[in-house]
């Protein structure tokens, strides 16, 4: 199958909904700039996870020189044979039922007790997840209907900040988002005393809780970061992070923490909060080893090459060989 030169995507969220009817696509269109401009106002991050990962496969599509169709309901309805993307949150399955052969990702997979009549109801023939570990997951009930497939980073949007004079030491990265009462003065609060005790400049940006503007500024003062998380499935911010030329220490200890995620896991899965990592990244550490971990790897950052990782695995090139590599193979 050759590459298309048009690709039907569809993306329901808060930023956008998959409308079918002209009044409630103004309505949409209303909604999510009134949101972004409020986000933006309370210094919010005005996009959620999902926007960002659909910006950024659009993106990617296009650079490879595809044009991108964004629900564009009566296209795909006169083309009934032609595969289309579906991406978002779950809204977006009860919201796009228009039979033609289709793939989902990146977004918001159902629930395990309700996926399969999803997968029925809108025809989806490959479900992807960003990444093996979290197929793993899946896999005892979508099967080889699931595949690994990450949203490429742009790194023209992040340039390389390495040869840039810099003003912050460490960016400490904080997105705690299970039983944060312990984890807090177990891992945060022992690396901010020891920076401060070796007189270290550091700022610490909380997910969620900072705009995208102090991320880029932080990312283009900073020497490195520290990315503080129990498990991620693509891991967005430390990736865009590497492609500015940060390296990082990665809090990585491999064990499932999400609650709703544990009841379905198969034994011994092993997750990672940095999924896409090798040895040009930094470093990986567990909870118990992290702070002594901090001096080896601070005296080691010239040695790493976080952005030329991104470069080789995860540019918008490589995001579109991989959603194509997929998405060829639906309708056959």
């Amino acid at each position: 199958m050759r590459k298309p030169d048009t690709l039907a995507l569809f993306y329901d969220g808060y930023e956008k909904r998959a409308a079918e009817q002209p009044l409630d696509r103004l309505r949409s269109e209303a909604r999510g700039m009134m949101r972004q401009a409020y986000r933006r106002f309370r210094n919010l991050q005005p996009y959620t996870g999902f926007y960002t990962a659909f910006l950024n496969l659009k993106r990617s599509l296009e650079s490879d020189g595809i044009r991108v169709r964004i629900n564009d309901f009566s296209y795909a309805r006169s083309n009934p044979n032609m595969p289309i993307g579906l991406t978002g949150f779950d809204t977006v399955y009860k919201n796009v039922r228009l039979g033609n052969p289709a793939m989902f990702g990146p977004g918001q997979v159902p629930d395990p007790k309700d996926v399969l009549d999803v997968v029925d109801a809108c025809n989806l023939e490959i479900v992807t997840q960003p990444c093996e570990w979290y197929c793993q997951l899946w896999r005892p009930v979508l099967g080889d209907r699931v595949k690994p497939m990450f949203v490429g980073i742009d790194t023209d949007a992040w340039p390389d900040q390495s040869g840039r004079d810099k003003k912050i030491d460490v960016i400490l990265y904080d997105k705690i988002r299970w039983f944060r009462t312990d984890r807090v003065p177990e891992l945060l609060d022992p690396l901010k005393a020891h920076l401060e005790a070796r007189g270290l400049s550091y700022v610490v940006l909380r997910y969620g809780e900072h705009h995208l503007s102090q991320f880029r500024s932080a990312c283009a003062q900073a020497r490195c970061m520290v990315f503080i998380c129990e498990h991620e499935t693509q891991g967005l911010a430390y990736q865009e992070a590497m492609s500015a030329g940060l390296p990082i220490l990665a809090w990585d200890e491999g064990q499932l923490a999400s609650p709703k995620d544990r009841e379905q896991a198969p034994p011994g899965l092993a997750v990672s909060s940095v999924p896409y990592f090798d040895e040009r990244c930094g470093m990986r550490a567990k909870a118990a080893d992290l702070l002594a971990s901090f001096d080896p790897f601070y005296d080691a950052l010239p040695s790493y090459r976080p952005r030329e990782y991104v470069l080789e695995n995860l540019s918008l090139a490589a995001g579109a060989r991989r959603y194509l590599e997929l998405f060829e193979t639906l309708g056959r």
